[in-house]
């Protein structure tokens, strides 16, 4: 039974149409059904399944709508969910097809309530704007929202800003709270208040008059600092370590007489605080004790105190000494003890003081915006504006309608599938731009966040990847891309060489190259690398060599002159050692070994070249070439064939569900290499060229000479097929066979 059931489901699934492009399987979305049933896709078949909202050339307000969840990502069932909005509002939902940013109110579907209040919200809009006439609606219409409110006091978002208020007292409390807590974003455009932030502004209002209240009063109700609690807490907070060290000190010059003047400041100190113009501020008259140190001294309360710290002694006596002690003069060390107890429980109270912002207000404003009833004025008006809420939805429906109409059928050709990428002209909304560099523009450009991060992944992708750091000329805009080179060679890329990169939007920038993902760009690149490697190597030698016969030289030149004179007087005295005739005739003969191995193995590879046949040389050319360069292009041919994009984009925040090929002919197409035009006249004498030399080719006609004469006196010219060579005489006569005997 359920096989059954199975069956007949999949007979009456939709008959969707697939393209073979980038090595998978591709979905078309041509027809209007092909749309209206993408749900029923298996997202198995899609190309991606989420993408980033950063990074795209795609409209972000699009991208915005499309995030339902305001997450930064666009997710699969996004997509279907504003796929199915989108054509159950439209009569004709291949309409989005055409990309148009203009929407002809006529396309609406009025034959239920959603499309028939949408149509009347876009009549609204019309007539906000003064278009009352217009038959159809566009992006420019609606690409400002908050333009269409900026006129209408409620707007349905919950959120007031200061003009929703009809009072100036109201509109004062609202500017107030926005001063303390932070505020939304209105659909006016301004700053306002939601129903969340009033709440949370009187609920912290009554918490920090409470705890003013307790610090006014005072819980041992020995002093009662009223209004000016929290000034007298803070101004105790910041002198108790002065006059802490003060006693101190005058403690230890009871101690030891000796100690006083040690502990008072010394000339020299006055004398560098005196280089300069001097305030009750200077950081040099704060760091002195608070007044001259003297055995067992009270403090001063009056006259003889540093300037820097006249007005806080003078605001504590004021505040907190009189109140507790009366009218004195001078503070004993068992007074400021006293003082210390009756004020520890300040420290506890502002220790435990509530959000700071509210501080700002001051507690007599806080006082009267408590008793002023505002919150409830406040919740009645956000209930206003909540109740709007239908009629502005019904607005933003109409910009979603609209983006929706333009951009959502290119966001499935480069997310469903990869259509617009797989073009003829490759361009899908991940790439960033082109990259001018080294005679070569690379399209596939894709912006990049973290270099190192997305190269660990990236680099499994077995594409050439140029990491560029770019910078906007005369702005201080910086941007990061990866390029991808698929076509070229990589001999002139690497790190520190400078191109230009034009971002979608036609602008400029700088680009510097500064990280490589090296990977085979092309089989011509491939045939010549084992070459090239071979020259290199030979060239470093000789360099080597060069420099190491060079440093000998020097060696022996410095040596030799500072011996001078002792190699003078010694050769002198020492005769001249005799020429040893065997050591030169050896080092002779292993020369002429060495040079006949050489000519013997040149004259038979000449000989053997030219004992084939005419048409066999090229081949035998050939084989040797392919035998050079033959295992490094099958190893690159195999990489270029296995290029995939999809470790690039997933290193950018996609999650890419297929492999994503790029091939060699589609690789040609994503990078183009430098041509002249077709009609252009090409002048090929250069006269800086280098002046060519006969050396070089006389140099080779004569070892092409002397392997021919090698080759001649081993007779390997008449060694031919089909023509063997007769035996050699060995000096002994053949006997003559005996005539046979006739009978």
């Amino acid at each position: 039974m359920p096989a059954t059931t199975d069956i007949a489901a999949e007979k009456k699934s939709h008959p969707w149409q697939f393209v073979r492009l980038g090595g998978f399987d591709q979905v078309k979305l041509e027809r209007t059904e092909d749309l209206i049933a993408l749900g029923e896709l298996d997202q198995k078949l899609w190309t991606a399944l989420s993408c980033p909202t950063e990074g795209l050339h795609f409209d972000p307000r699009t991208l915005a709508l499309l995030d339902s969840d305001s997450d930064g990502r666009i997710r699969a069932p996004e997509v279907i969910a504003a796929l199915q909005w989108t054509t159950a509002r439209l009569i004709n939902p291949l309409d989005l097809k055409q990309g148009s940013g203009v929407l002809p109110l006529a396309a609406i579907d009025q034959s239920h309530t959603e499309g028939a209040t949408l149509l009347a919200s876009a009549l609204e809009v019309l007539k906000i704007i003064n278009k009352t006439e217009s038959s159809e609606i566009s992006i420019e219409d609606v690409a400002n929202i908050a333009q269409i409110f900026a006129n209408t006091q409620f707007n349905g978002d919950g959120i007031i800003p200061v003009k929703a208020a009809d009072d100036v007292a109201g509109q004062k409390v609202i500017e107030e709270i926005l001063r303390c807590v932070e505020g939304k974003l209105d659909r006016c455009g301004e700053m306002g208040v939601s129903q969340e932030n009033v709440d949370y502004f009187f609920s912290q209002a009554e918490e920090y008059v409470k705890w003013w209240q307790l610090g006014a009063v005072g819980s041992g109700q020995k002093l009662q600092l009223g209004t000016e609690a929290l000034s007298a807490v803070e101004n105790f907070k910041q002198i108790k370590p002065k006059i802490d060290d003060y006693f101190t000190r005058c403690q230890l010059a009871a101690f030891d007489t000796q100690a006083a003047p040690l502990l008072n400041p010394s000339a020299a100190q006055y004398e560098q605080i005196s280089l300069h113009d001097l305030s009750p501020d200077d950081s040099g008259l704060t760091a002195l004790p608070l007044a001259k140190i003297e055995a067992d001294k009270p403090l001063p309360l009056a006259t003889g105190l540093n300037p820097a710290w006249t007005k806080q002694v003078a605001q504590l006596s004021r505040q907190v000494i009189k109140p507790l002690l009366g009218d004195i003069d001078s503070l004993s060390l068992g007074q400021w003890q006293e003082v210390n107890t009756s004020f520890g429980e300040y420290e506890t109270w502002l220790q435990n003081k509530p959000s700071e912002n509210l501080e700002k207000l001051g507690i007599d404003r806080l006082l009267e915006i408590l008793a002023g009833g505002y919150q409830e004025e406040l919740g009645k008006l956000i209930a206003k504006d909540l109740a709007l809420t239908a009629e502005a939805e019904a607005i933003e429906s109409v910009e979603r309608l609209i983006y929706y109409y333009r951009d959502l059928y290119r966001l499935l050709n480069n997310f469903v599938s990869f259509r617009d990428f797989y073009s003829a002209t490759p361009n899908g909304i991940f790439q960033a731009g082109t990259l001018y560099l080294d005679g070569r523009s690379c399209n596939l450009c894709f912006k990049v966040t973290d270099i190192d991060k997305h190269s660990v992944l990236a680099s499994s992708s077995l594409i050439f990847l140029a990491y560029c750091e770019c910078k906007r000329p005369g702005t201080s805009d910086t941007m990061k891309i990866a390029a991808a080179f698929t076509g070229g060679d990589a001999d002139n890329l690497m790190a520190g060489r400078n191109g230009i990169f034009y971002d979608r939007l036609g602008r400029d920038w700088d680009a510097t190259i500064v990280k490589i993902i090296d990977h085979p760009i092309s089989i011509p690149q491939a045939f010549w690398s084992p070459y090239k490697r071979m020259g290199k190597m030979l060239g470093g030698q000789i360099e080597k060599f060069a420099a190491a016969r060079d440093k000998d030289a020097q060696d022996k030149t410095i040596a030799g002159t500072t011996t001078v004179a002792t190699t003078t007087v010694s050769a002198a005295e020492a005769p001249p050692p005799p020429f040893d005739v065997g050591k030169f005739a050896g080092i002779f003969a292993a020369i002429g070994l060495a040079i006949g191995a050489i000519g013997t193995m040149l004259a038979s590879i000449v000989g053997g070249f030219l004992s084939l046949g005419l048409w066999q040389m090229p081949l035998a050319i050939l084989g040797v070439m392919l035998f050079i360069s033959g295992p490094s292009m099958l190893i690159a041919a195999l990489k270029l064939h296995r290029r995939n994009l999809a470790p690039v984009l997933d290193a950018s925040g996609w999650a890419i569900n297929t492999k994503a090929l790029i091939n060699i002919p589609f690789g040609r197409l994503l990078t183009g290499t430098a041509k002249l035009p077709k009609n252009a006249e090409r002048q090929l004498l250069d006269p800086f060229a280098d002046k060519k030399t006969p050396w070089r080719s006389y140099l080779l006609i004569a070892i092409l000479i002397g392997a021919i004469l090698a080759a001649w006196q081993l007779h390997l010219f008449q060694q031919r097929p089909g023509h063997p060579v007769k035996p050699a005489a060995t000096g002994q006569t053949q006997a003559t066979p005996p005539a046979p005997n006739h009978p």
